[in-house]
């Protein structure tokens, strides 16, 4: 292998979007990466280091070989008896003469075969390539073209740098010859920076080029600064990892100051402040001690200035329209009643196929009523919170910032006079909004987010809108996994089938069954992600168990289960009976105890009917672990059973007896759990 040295690649380009530069800049050194050492250019798990700013897409890996070894290959040709003619032009096809071939025995028998050199790739002829292949398989929805060129990209690109240690690899990415040459950050570094070595990349950007190139380095110098620069307010920056991601990517030189806006503007609700701030300005909120908005935020600028009051004075003077709009559409929104706009939601299409919001809404009061109805809840506030919950969408506020659908509700229900648990579930509806999400606190609220949850999974579903692959247009995934886990985490006792009824209802379609399942595998990763085992999972969900609530008591039943020196044989029991009652068709619903004449067989019963009782009064008790383990004494009865007793007896009635018997302790000890799932 020739000599080696880092390599260093960089894109130079416009503006990049900055939510998915991190993203693009590891896609493409990934992909680079895995091409050269499918090459053999690299060694195993490179060192690695990868750089993104604005406009730059840069990486640098140590230990490139400016070519590979060749290495000997053997090629298997014609059959020894083939026409000379074609065993010749086999040997010149490979830069041999048919005197260098060799003979070789085959499973079609003797063949010619030519040993052959293979080049060694060659990073100068390759690399080129790669990079365009890298760059045309990066997550880019949308690409463009620029000047008069064919070449096309997610923003324009203004150079190319290829080192190869002090070499520049020659070649042309995008229709752009490749150099040394990079440039710093646009006001405050040098304009160009000739590059001597790949090696000195990162360290010459940052003391030439006035840009720090590392997003992770970057990043950790912001958040370094925020820190600061909130304890010197004596303030909290509150959640801010997503902006601080999208703020990393949006600066090259990043520096931290404090800003601040009218009192007077605090009397909007903080929500709307905040978002405006992080969303449309990229601001950092600052909070007190408990967790109230101050009027003071911070900056992260690309400019570091020894002066930076212009800085400030100018992010203030564009915050305060910004801050004004919120306290209009808020002041305005007030003017008309949430209940008042209830009957415009008929202009509101919800979907094409299920009507609109006005249809959806009540639709939506009937079955959060009835759900409160079973939680022996307050029906009548549950149906006032779903009566108003779509009301907020027409509102200036939600208008302008739709993330703030259901939390203005709240705002506007309140000042509406409505009582607090109906603001509070108007506002809570729509939890969980994300994995590890708040629920919602009050039944009254639990009631109208699964009403919302089962009537957008129900109606979607009637019309055959059914999540595929990773397409999920109407976050239906999500939908189930909330329903999941409201019901489990509010231990709320209510009955899937009759929820599903009572979601499918107004619909002429009914895939109820196809919804159940869809729930299910929902709730199973949800609770494979809570450290349980896929067996031990499907022996609980397998029996599709219609109380989610009761799923925790039945999973642990089942692993206190699975701890006992009995269940590996019990469960090979159990997957044994539950064969012979398939093979047996119709199982008899009784059996009786006069027609045993084996010992064993009688012994097992006589076990069996003695355990029963306590099985049941567990059962009912909701003790799932104690009568799992109860079946333990099963154990040695059931063991000799099968090595004793022949279940397909010659006479029918005995045979009829033993299939029923086995019925209903196949029954007692699959109550809980399909314990033939945790064979092995």
């Amino acid at each position: 292998m020739a000599e080696k040295a880092t390599l260093l690649v960089e894109l130079l380009t416009e503006e990049l979007p900055p939510k998915s530069l991190r993203a693009l800049s590891e896609a493409f050194a990934e992909h680079v990466v895995g091409a050269l050492l499918k090459a053999q250019l690299a060694a195993p798990a490179p060192s690695l280091a990868v750089y993104a700013t604005p406009r730059r897409l840069a990486f640098t890996v140590a230990e490139v070989a400016a070519s590979a070894a060749g290495r000997q290959s053997e090629v298997t040709g014609p059959p020894v008896n083939a026409p000379a003619q074609a065993i010749a032009g086999f040997a010149r096809k490979h830069g041999l003469t048919a005197e260098q071939l060799e003979r070789r025995e085959s499973p079609k028998g003797p063949v010619m075969l030519a040993r052959v050199r293979i080049k060694g790739a060659v990073l100068d002829e390759i690399l080129p390539g790669m990079i365009e292949e890298a760059l045309k398989a990066l997550p880019i929805p949308k690409v463009m073209r620029w000047g008069a060129g064919e070449a096309q990209f997610v923003r324009p690109v203004h150079g190319v740098v290829m080192l190869h240690g002090e070499r520049v690899v020659p070649g042309s990415v995008l229709g752009i010859a490749a150099g040394h040459s990079t440039a710093g950050h646009r006001f405050l570094g040098s304009p160009t920076i000739s590059l001597r070595s790949a090696d000195e990349y990162a360290e010459r950007l940052e003391k030439d080029g006035k840009l720090i190139a590392g997003f992770a380095a970057r990043r950790a110098e912001i958040d370094r600064q925020l820190k600061a620069a909130a304890v010197k307010e004596s303030a909290d920056l509150g959640g801010y990892a997503d902006l601080l991601d999208e703020v990393t990517a949006l600066v090259e030189y990043p520096q931290v100051y404090a800003g601040g806006f009218d009192r007077a503007f605090l009397e909007v609700p903080a929500e709307c402040l905040i978002l405006t701030m992080r969303q449309n300005q990229k601001y950092f909120p600052l909070f007190d001690g408990a967790g109230h908005l101050l009027a003071r935020f911070l900056i992260v600028s690309n400019m570091q200035v020894a002066d930076p009051r212009h800085i400030i004075a100018g992010n203030e003077r564009v915050v305060r329209p910004r801050l004004e709009d919120a306290r209009f559409f808020f002041n305005q929104d007030r003017k008309v009643r949430l209940e008042a706009r209830v009957p415009q939601l008929a202009k509101v299409i919800y979907h094409g196929k299920l009507g609109t919001q006005l249809e959806r809404v009540q639709r939506l009061q009937l079955l959060a009523g009835s759900i409160a109805r079973q939680l022996k809840s307050d029906v009548v506030l549950a149906e006032r919170a779903a009566w108003l919950s779509k009301a907020d969408l027409l509102t200036g506020m939600v208008g302008e910032f739709p993330e703030l659908q259901g939390v203005m509700g709240r705002y506007y229900a309140l000042h509406d006079g409505e009582p607090r648990e109906v603001a509070d579930a108007i506002e809570q509806h729509y939890r969980p909004r994300f994995a590890g999400d708040a629920l919602p606190e009050s039944l009254v609220a639990s009631a109208v987010a699964l009403a919302d949850k089962l009537d957008a999974l129900a109606g979607l579903f009637s019309i055959g809108q059914v999540p595929t692959g990773e397409r999920d247009p109407f976050g239906l995934r999500r939908a189930a996994l909330g329903l999941v886990r409201i019901l489990v985490e509010r231990q709320l006792p209510l009955v899937l089938d009759a929820l599903l009824d009572g979601a499918f209802a107004p619909f002429a379609a009914k895939a109820t069954a196809e919804l159940q399942t869809f729930i299910y595998e929902r709730a199973r990763g949800y609770w494979r992600e809570r450290g349980y085992t896929a067996n031990e999972v499907e022996a609980v969900l397998c029996l599709a168990p219609t109380r989610l609530d009761l799923i925790p008591r039945q999973l642990e039943a089942v692993r206190a289960f699975s701890a006992l020196p009995e269940a590996e044989s019990l469960a090979a029991a159990n997957k044994r009976i539950g064969n012979i009652l398939k093979q047996a068709g119709a199982v008899p619903a009784e059996f009786d105890p006069g027609l045993m004449v084996l010992p064993e067989e009688k012994s097992l019963a006589t076990t069996f009917g003695r355990l029963q009782p306590d099985v049941d009064r567990a059962f009912t008790a909701l003790d799932y672990t104690g009568a799992l383990k109860s079946l333990a004494s099963l154990k040695a009865p059931v063991d000799a059973f099968f090595d004793k007793v022949m279940v397909m007896d010659k006479d029918p009635r005995v045979r009829a007896n033993r299939i029923g018997f086995l019925g209903k302790l196949h029954g007692t000890m699959n109550r809980i759990a399909d314990l033939s799932k945790l064979a092995t």
